[in-house]
């Protein structure tokens, strides 16, 4: 029997839909792949006991656990308490801190289970930065917790950073400083100003190419610490030149929720690794696209990998910093929390029209595993909007 609603469209009218996608099975066991591949996790807010889902929210712990145990089991690796995880737009440093406890934790009952986590300067807020060495201090804090806990480091962008910095080597100084006492290897993160318009000029330039040789001097300056760098500028150009410039053995991991697919394949000489957050939303089909790769089924890889691309460039439209909110109602479309709610309320920062949307190109790229599930809540959202 096909299913079938009505969908609110940007014009006001409202239209019958129906299903016609074939949801991915899951794999026996966690498929190998070619490329290193990190999913951007999401956290499952508690509403039942969220008091200040503004300033304290809470977190269904276990939920947000069982949702790292789906990517593993996929084959993914995660990149945990990152931007995806509402860093700074609803979890803060207390809540990441349990986060990242937690996971590493929980990565320790999972045979091959692997994460990197994101550490950053967000304890101290940007208005109150005076000096480099308030950052330098900042993000001693967050990135010896990580290795205390015995984790590795994503090293986030600073918004504190962003704000003190005068020069380019006001970058330098900050990164060698920090670099020179990791003990592990860490994965630098270059996120763009559409993701956190508090990043704007980041490394000391708003041109791309002076940011560029800011951020080649300082892998150049520090090779033997930094596994890679993810960048997220959405300019597949700008990742290539970056990705072509690199020092040898320091890798690029695509952030870019636009045009991972072209990126993560390569040009035949190179290609980009992946840290995405869309990998949260579209899992299945990444693992089964990445498990082609692999096998060297290029166009099986692409069959599979590219009808999630209009799906994924919906969920990161301008304001690209609310895709969380896609990220997540995908994830109640599917079963795995039992709401729609976020940290901070973040679910009320895309209309229902966005979310109409999502819904029909879930559907086209094969990405909503429980068709019914997914319907029947996607009416009971329409319903909440008066739709029905």
């Amino acid at each position: 029997m096909t299913l079938k609603l009505q969908l609110p469209n940007a014009s006001g009218i409202v239209t019958h839909y129906a299903l016609k996608g074939v949801p991915i099975a899951a794999p026996s066991s966690p498929p190998t792949f070619n490329r290193i591949a990190y999913a951007a996790a999401h956290v499952v807010s508690d509403p039942l006991r969220d008091v200040q889902p503004w300033g304290a929210p809470a977190i269904d712990w276990d939920a947000t656990m069982a949702f790292r145990h789906h990517l593993w089991s996929l084959g993914f690796k995660i990149a945990e308490a990152m931007d995806t995880a509402q860093r700074g737009m609803g979890v803060n440093w207390a809540g990441a801190r349990e986060l990242i406890r937690r996971s590493l934790a929980e990565s320790r009952t999972v045979p091959g289970a692997d994460l990197a986590c994101g550490a950053g300067t967000d304890q101290l807020l940007p208005e109150v930065a005076r000096t480099l060495q308030d950052v330098i201090e900042a993000y001693e804090t967050q990135i010896g917790f990580v290795e205390a806990e015995g984790g590795r480091a994503v090293m986030m962008a600073s918004r504190a950073l962003a704000r003190v910095a005068r020069s380019a080597g006001d970058y330098r100084t900050v990164y060698n400083h920090i670099l020179s006492q990791t003990r592990e290897k860490v994965v630098l993160h270059w996120l763009g100003d559409m993701f956190d318009p508090q990043l704007a000029g980041y490394w000391g330039s708003p041109s791309f190419e002076q940011a560029l040789e800011t951020v080649l001097a300082i892998i150049n300056d520090n090779r033997d610490k930094v596994e890679g760098i993810k960048i997220s500028l959405l300019d597949n150009a700008k990742e290539i030149e970056l990705r072509k410039r690199l020092p040898e053995g320091v890798l690029c991991f695509t952030g870019d929720d636009f045009n991972y697919a072209e990126l993560i394949e390569g040009d035949g000489q190179r290609y980009s690794h992946a840290l995405l957050g869309i990998f949260d939303a579209v899992a299945p089909s990444a693992s089964k696209a990445l498990s082609h790769l692999a096998k060297g089924e290029i166009q099986q890889f692409r069959d599979v990998i590219e009808p999630t691309v209009p799906l994924s460039r919906k969920i990161f439209e301008a304001p690209t910093q609310y895709y969380k909110a896609g990220v997540v109602f995908l994830a109640w479309l599917n079963g795995h929390q039992s709401h729609f709610t976020m940290p901070a309320g973040m679910q009320s920062a895309r209309g229902i029209v966005h979310y109409a949307d999502i819904f029909q190109l879930a559907d086209q790229a094969n990405v909503l595993d429980k068709p019914e599930l997914a319907v029947n809540r996607m009416k009971c959202l329409l319903q909440v909007y008066g739709l029905l």
